[in-house]
C-alpha cells in the first residue's frame, strides 16, 4: 500500500525533473529551428497533458500499480503462479511491457480506426519535449487498459510497474525533445535507448519514414522486426515534421487536436 500511496509523487517528481532538464537542454542547444510559435504549442500541448492526467486519475484511481498489487495479493498472473523471484519477474515485466508499447504503437499506425486517434500525436508541426505527452485522451485510456491487461496476465511486481511508468515518461520526453546530441554520442546511445534523432524520423511527413522507428524506450524492437530507419532522407535540419494533410496551424489548438479523429482525411 505504501508504494501505491507514493506512486503519484514518484511519477510526478520524475516528470517535472526530466521535463525541466529537457526543456533547458533544447532551449540552450536546439537540434532544429522551430517553425511555429513555441508558447502556442506549449500552452496547448501541456493543457492536453494536464487534462489527460486528471482524466486517468478519475477513471483509473489506482492505475496500473494498484492492479499489480491486487494481482500479487491474489496470486494472479503468470509470475505469481510460477513463484518467479521478484527481481527476475520485474526485469522481464519491464522488457515485456516495453515490447507491448512498441507493438501497440505499430498497431495504432496500421489499423485505420486506431490511426484516427493516434494521428493527433503526429499533427504537431514541430517536435520537442511537449510532443512526448501529446496524445488523444481516448488513446490514453486504451493504452492504460492494454497496460492493465498485461500487468494482470504477467502478475508483474508493483515496483516494476512504477519503474516502467517512470522510464516510459522519461524516455518519451527525451526522445521527442529538440535537444542536440553529437552524432558520435547519438550512435552510442541508440544502442541502448531511443534517442531524439532516432525517434524524430518517425515524425517525418514522408509516410515511409513515419512508418518506422516505433520504439519509445528500448531501440531493439525496430531493428529486430525490420521497422528501423537510421536517418531521414532530407536530413534532420531540412526534414518536414507532421502530416501532409494537417499543415494548417489550427491543428495545434486544443479544440482541434481533440477533433482530429473525426476529421475526414485518412493520412
Amino acid at each position: 500500500m505504501l508504494l501505491m500511496d507514493q506512486e503519484l509523487v514518484i511519477r510526478l517528481s520524475f516528470f517535472l525533473g526530466i521535463f525541466s532538464i529537457m526543456a533547458l537542454w533544447e532551449n540552450r542547444y536546439p537540434r532544429r529551428k522551430l517553425t511555429q510559435p513555441k508558447w502556442k504549442r506549449w500552452l496547448n500541448n501541456l493543457g492536453l497533458t494536464l487534462f489527460n492526467s486528471v482524466l486517468l486519475r478519475i477513471l483509473f484511481p489506482v492505475a496500473a500499480v494498484g492492479v499489480a498489487i491486487l494481482a500479487q495479493n491474489n496470486q494472479w498472473g503468470l509470475f505469481q503462479q510460477l513463484a518467479v523471484h521478484q527481481i527476475l519477474a520485474g526485469i522481464v515485466s519491464i522488457i515485456i511491457l516495453d515490447f507491448a508499447i512498441y507493438s501497440q504503437h505499430l498497431i495504432f499506425h496500421k489499423v485505420p480506426i486506431l490511426w484516427r486517434l493516434h494521428r493527433m500525436h503526429h499533427t504537431d508541426l514541430d517536435i520537442d519535449v511537449t510532443t512526448g505527452a501529446r496524445f488523444h485522451p481516448v488513446e490514453i485510456i486504451l493504452s492504460m487498459l492494454i497496460k492493465i491487461g498485461i500487468v494482470l496476465a504477467l502478475g508483474a511486481p508493483a515496483w516494476s510497474v512504477v519503474v516502467f511508468e517512470v522510464i516510459l515518461n522519461a524516455t518519451s520526453m527525451f526522445n521527442h525533445s529538440n535537444a542536440y546530441l553529437k552524432a558520435s554520442i547519438d550512435r552510442f546511445l541508440r544502442l541502448m535507448v531511443v534517442t531524439p534523432d532516432m525517434h524524430r524520423v518517425h515524425h517525418s511527413v514522408l509516410i515511409k519514414e513515419t512508418d518506422s522507428n516505433y520504439g519509445f524506450n528500448f531501440p531493439w524492437w525496430d531493428r529486430l522486426l525490420g521497422t528501423y530507419t537510421d536517418q531521414p532522407k532530407a536530413g534532420h535540419d531540412k526534414m518536414t515534421i507532421g502530416l501532409a494533410n494537417y499543415r494548417d496551424p489550427k491543428w495545434l489548438r486544443l479544440e482541434w487536436m481533440l477533433f482530429t479523429p473525426f476529421a475526414r482525411w485518412y493520412r
